[in-house]
């Protein structure tokens, strides 16, 4: 996911799917420590995705727009 593909997203598709992200993760890392994983850097990945739209919806909140 692209910074700039995020910021075109209100705040209701952000919360949802950094509510899905947040549930992956939490799955992925129990696969990983269960058992080895295909793609490790999948993790890493669904991280940065989460962090991108959390930031997007800081500078939202301090901007003083919900949209």
């Amino acid at each position: 996911m692209r910074a700039d593909e995020i910021r075109e997203w209100d705040a209701t598709e952000l919360n949802a799917r950094l509510a899905e992200l947040r549930e992956e993760r939490f799955k992925l890392r129990f696969a990983s420590a269960t058992m080895e994983l295909e793609n490790p850097k999948i993790l890493q990945s669904i991280r940065r995705d989460i962090a991108r739209i959390k930031t997007i919806l800081r500078e939202r909140e301090l901007a003083g727009t919900d949209s």
